[in-house]
């Protein structure tokens, strides 16, 4: 977009996340008169929280492996990734003082190994750009002639604008921020909402009181995670309803829809992941002698109290005991069982599936059936894997909006001329 003083106009966005925000800098950037409406005191306020683990931004993979982490809504997402692929937005983060690195497992982060720095720059350029921003100011949705209708402390108000983007985010984590009456606005507008659901989330399982009054609360380490032909790996926590971590969140969308089809679904756990099946095998067929079988375990296949615990409950769950056979408590350890039965709710989840479905949107973001009013961020109905990914598509689908604003408003004004 390039600035036309002749052509600015007066844009409304609703939201104050990183796909909002972005897109108001560069429609002001393009001359344009924008307002941004959150109805929190202060902006950002999941950016923020992302930045207590170092604000992952995005990752440094290769294109084509990263869009593939947008499974389904790939073909959607894809033009406005390109438009802003991981490079840009590293260039952006660095325009703004916050110089970012490339990790260990090739995520990216800024230097500063949190998000409030680059906030404070980027609401500073927001603010040197004219952008407007309103606190407290809660969408309610539109009245009969299309004004836009916000609940304020000094009461409710309209406003009218001759484009407007929402960017309202996804439905977890509603202190800080998510508004969960959103999708009924939009359905109530006839614009199609898939039901929005927890992605990146936990899962609930029966434990027993045993290990929920000794573990809850306690990683497990270095485990491998499996379902199906889906695998992952790392540290897991256990719950006093379940386990979470990012291995978890790593397989959460087949988990999820597997339980919505099935009712339950069976995570293998494997909890000696860097010990081959054979040389555990060995070792537990060794006498026993006088050891407990938890002192037995702990020596002989290296499990800690927590992974015995779990072994006793999948056997419990199962109706039976820990196997004698050397072979067959082997096969245990390397596929240990977890019956899980549903989500966590939307409150822990780290993001949520569901929302504006793609189908309504054209190729400039805006809802085919209503003219003006665009979308962006995780409102739309598209998940991804943490690692970036959530973060790149905000910001590339607040620009990708961005630009499909301004080239609405420039085919508006010719037609009015």
């Amino acid at each position: 977009m390039t600035q036309d003083p002749h052509s600015a106009a007066t844009i409304a966005v609703i939201g104050a996340g990183p796909a909002g925000l972005i897109a108001a800098e560069r429609l002001a950037e393009a001359g344009h008169s924008v307002t941004v409406h959150d109805r929190l005191a202060s902006p950002a306020r999941r950016f923020l929280m992302a930045g207590r683990g170092g604000l992952n931004l995005t990752h440094a993979e290769d294109l084509e492996t990263f869009l593939t982490r947008y499974g389904a809504a790939r073909a959607v997402l894809e033009p406005a990734i390109r438009a802003f692929p991981p490079e840009a937005l590293r260039a952006w983060a660095d325009g703004l003082g916050a110089q970012t690195f490339v990790g260990s497992s090739h995520r990216v982060f800024p230097k500063a190994m949190k998000a409030s720095p680059l906030l404070r720059a980027w609401l500073s350029r927001l603010g040197g750009l004219g952008v407007t921003l309103l606190a407290r100011h809660r969408w309610t949705g539109w009245t009969d002639d299309g004004a836009l209708v916000f609940e304020t402390p000094q009461g409710a108000v309209t406003r009218t604008a001759d484009a407007t983007l929402l960017a309202l985010g996804g439905l977890s984590w509603p202190k800080l921020g998510a508004d969960p009456a959103w999708p009924g606005l939009i359905e109530r507008a006839g614009v199609a909402v898939t039901p929005i659901r927890p992605a990146n989330c936990g899962f609930v399982t029966s434990w027993s009181p045993v290990l929920v009054e000794r573990f809850a609360g306690t990683p497990l380490k270095t485990v491998g995670l499996s379902f199906g032909s889906h695998a992952a790996r790392g540290d897991v926590m256990i719950t006093a309803t379940g386990i979470e971590g990012v291995p978890v969140y790593a397989l959460s969308a087949v988990l999820r829809e597997t339980i919505e089809a099935q009712g339950a679904a069976e995570l293998l756990i494997d909890l000696r992941p860097d010990t081959p099946l054979e040389r555990l095998q060995e070792r537990l067929a060794r006498p026993r002698g006088h050891q407990s079988v938890s002192n037995f375990l702990r020596k002989a296949a290296g499990l800690s109290p927590l992974a015995i615990a779990v072994l006793r409950d999948a056997c419990a769950q199962k109706d039976g005991s820990l196997p004698s056979d050397a072979s067959e408590l082997a096969h245990l350890i390397k596929a240990c069982p977890l019956r899980l039965t549903a989500t966590a709710g939307l409150e822990r989840a780290i993001s949520s599936a569901g929302g504006i479905a793609l189908a309504g949107l054209d190729g400039n973001m805006m809802l085919a059936d209503r003219p003006g009013i665009f979308c962006a961020g995780e409102m739309l109905d598209w998940e991804a894997p943490t690692g970036g990914y959530l973060l790149q598509a905000s910001f590339a689908t607040g620009v990708a909006a961005a630009t499909g604003i301004d080239r609405f408003l420039q085919k508006k004004s010719l037609m009015t001329q």
